[in-house]
């Protein structure tokens, strides 16, 4: 096991920023987590998704699924239902880095669907493969958290891993681990609409400061019992005006 452990918040697509980050990693003493989400809104979205896939394949680097990357999943799955509420949550931005800029406008959902199943197989199988926690010492990571009205947390349902916000923010973590998680941008955690420092509560920690809202990304590094250094690049340009 390495000594230390980098987790890096809610990408979605703002791949500058997320190579800022990756100058401060080194594979050799840093196990590399990807929180989820790194796609969808921002405008490099496969470019970030391709990135971490090939740090996972060389670097065991973890690559956690987040609410987005299955939202990819379930409009390739079911593209008519699914690719209006897909676009609204940033969905062109990925759909369009597959194929090509205007492609949402050129093709039915069906079409889209299909030449990106056809093309990008290997791709498709990655992501449906992606876990949805990590352990690591006494933290656990995860997109967007865990149940804990539940006797073992481990029995927290796929949905919840990807989507649970406000029961999983304010009942007692009784875990026994200290929780990293993304999803839930801090501005909202901390209740002013603006903060983007790390959320810290009942060994929570929230690192999704809404890069692609013009807030910051965050990487953040531990050992086995602290956290060591908080690394945030601010996000002025690529702003993501869209629904949240």
């Amino acid at each position: 096991m390495k000594p230390y452990l980098f987790v890096i918040g809610d990408v979605h697509g703002q791949y500058d920023l997320m190579m800022n980050l990756l100058k401060d990693y080194d594979p050799v003493v840093h196990q590399l987590v990807f929180i989820g989400d790194l796609i969808d809104r921002g405008p490099k979205s496969v470019a970030c998704m391709r990135q971490a896939k090939q740090l996972v394949e060389t670097d065991q680097a973890i690559y956690l699924k987040g609410n987005h990357e299955d939202y990819l999943l379930r409009f390739l799955a079911d593209p008519e239902d699914v690719f209006e509420r897909y676009l609204l949550n940033g969905g062109q931005a990925t759909i369009e880095g597959l194929l090509h800029q205007g492609a949402t406008a050129e093709y039915s959902p069906t079409e889209m669907a299909m030449m990106i199943r056809s093309r990008e197989k290997e791709l498709i199988a990655f992501l449906e493969a992606l876990p949805y926690v990590y352990e690591w010492n006494d933290y656990l990571c995860v997109h967007a958290g865990v149940n804990l009205a539940l006797s073992d947390w481990r029995n927290t349902t796929s949905h919840d891993f990807l989507w649970i916000r406000e029961s999983f923010h304010h009942l007692p973590n009784q875990t026994g681990k200290t929780i990293v998680f993304g999803h839930t941008i801090t501005q909202v955690l901390a209740g002013d609409n603006e903060s983007t420092a790390l959320w810290q509560h009942d060994h929570k920690i929230g690192i999704d400061s809404g890069a692609t809202y013009g807030g910051v990304l965050h990487g953040v590094i531990f050992d086995r019992t602290t956290l060591l250094q908080d690394i945030s690049y601010p996000n002025y340009t690529n702003i993501w005006t869209g629904e949240r």
